[in-house]
């Protein structure tokens, strides 16, 4: 459920931002603390590899990333116990990635890219839902892992 609804929130909010945001200027919110603008990525995370030759990108974000997923995805399906918090990080992890990963084959290569944030000087780059599950499942990930390293820790 928690894959499937990140999926699916993900096509929402890149539908509404094409259909909203891809014609018309940014949309400034909170002093510019919020910023809705829509940009098409070619690359990973905050623009990565966006230089690289249009096959190259292919291969990485494409086919790499597909089977990448592919993996993830059976691990979670044939774990027979897996702790809440890595099941829950492998979840969205999975999700975001599927999210940007249809949005790529969908629109040659590209993701939908429409949030920025800040404060003052300090802002992100422009990211999407997805991107929001990759690296909230990142970290929930290496939470877990610091957890079980200090049990490990522990135990010995």
């Amino acid at each position: 459920m928690i894959l499937l609804s990140c999926v699916s929130c993900d096509r929402a909010t890149k539908t509404i931002a094409r259909e909203e945001l891809a014609f018309s200027p940014p949309i400034s919110l909170l002093n510019d603390s919020v910023r809705f603008e829509y940009v098409e990525n070619p690359g990973a995370i905050l623009g990565l590899g966006s230089s690289l030759p249009s096959e190259g990108r292919f291969l990485l974000l494409v086919i790499f990333a597909g089977a990448s997923l592919l993996l993830t995805l059976g691990y979670i399906a044939g774990a027979r116990s897996l702790d809440l918090l890595p099941f829950f990080g492998l979840s969205l992890l999975t999700g975001g990635g599927l999210g940007n990963l249809i949005d790529r084959i969908s629109h040659n290569g590209a993701v939908t890219d429409f949030v920025r944030l800040g404060i003052g000087p300090i802002h992100t780059g422009i990211f999407n839902l997805a991107d929001v599950a990759i690296v909230t499942g990142v970290l929930m990930l290496l939470l877990w892992s610091v957890g079980e390293g200090k049990r490990a820790g522990n135990a010995g």
